[in-house]
């Protein structure tokens, strides 16, 4: 019997060249597909809900697939989580619509990045965090953060995936200052979307930073903005720094817990 289903997935995105399958590379989708071949037997194209780049995290990707499964599914999470590599899991899974499309039925997409502001690196955040010496003005990024907000054409932050569209609607962009119980000082950079571009929250963070070093004003920013130029990006973030946080869907499937 065939079920489409869905399910949460989180990765460390550190040794696989991203979330779309390859030819000769190790990839997210591909290291699924495996194990459900492995599991069931059968080959399965899954689709997920954003195309993170290598190196990109992610603690709620969406994916979605057809299979053929007659018994219980949290047999099927279980076995398909017993032969994944470490750095990948599926969080939940559950039955889905024949209508739902991690992609394109999504609603809003959040990312998270985090940035390690002190003097000194930290070897346990290196896979995680991106390590920026010098002070930043956190109320200057924050500032500079708000032209982000509403409708806007983000040209000058990234490329569309397909099609020419560079608009998008950004509903939150916050920065949250975090001390560790080590001592280490975090930043993160949250933002949230009805969709995003290719490179733009790295393309984004990488520029904020600019501003939190003094570089750029906040004006200056907003201006790059409105520029909609993509030669004007002097700096994008690493990607080991970029976390898909969650994907929201109106009605996503049957029995989901966002």
């Amino acid at each position: 019997m065939q079920q489409r289903l869905w399910a949460r997935v989180e990765y460390d995105g550190a040794d696989f060249f991203g979330f779309q399958v390859q030819a000769h590379e190790r990839t997210v989708q591909g290291e699924i597909e495996r194990a459900i071949r492995a599991v069931t037997g059968t080959e399965v194209r899954v689709v997920g809900a954003g195309r993170t780049d290598r190196g990109v995290h992610a603690r709620g990707q969406v994916i979605a697939f057809t299979v053929e499964w007659q018994h219980d599914l949290l047999i099927l999470q279980r076995a398909l989580n017993a032969v994944l590599a470490a750095d990948v899991a599926i969080l939940a899974l559950g039955p889905a619509t024949e209508e739902f499309h991690p992609r394109f039925s999504a609603r809003s997409r959040t990312y998270r990045y985090t940035v390690l502001n002190q003097t000194g690196r930290l070897p346990l955040e290196r896979r995680r965090a991106w390590h920026v010496a010098q002070p930043l003005a956190e109320g200057r990024m924050a500032a500079a953060s708000r032209c982000l907000l509403g409708k806007n054409d983000f040209a000058t932050f990234g490329r569309p995936v397909h099609g020419d569209n560079t608009v998008r609607t950004v509903f939150r962009a916050d920065w949250e200052a975090c001390d560790t119980m080590q001592g280490a000082r975090l930043l993160t950079f949250e933002i949230e979307a009805d969709a995003f571009l290719n490179r733009m929250v790295r393309s984004i963070v990488g520029t904020l930073v600019l501003v939190g070093l003094g570089e750029l004003t906040v004006s200056e920013f907003e201006g790059l903005l409105w520029a909609r130029d993509r030669s004007q990006v002097r700096l994008v973030a690493p990607a080991h720094g970029l976390c898909l946080m969650r994907v929201d869907h109106d009605e996503m499937c049957e029995g989901v817990v966002q």
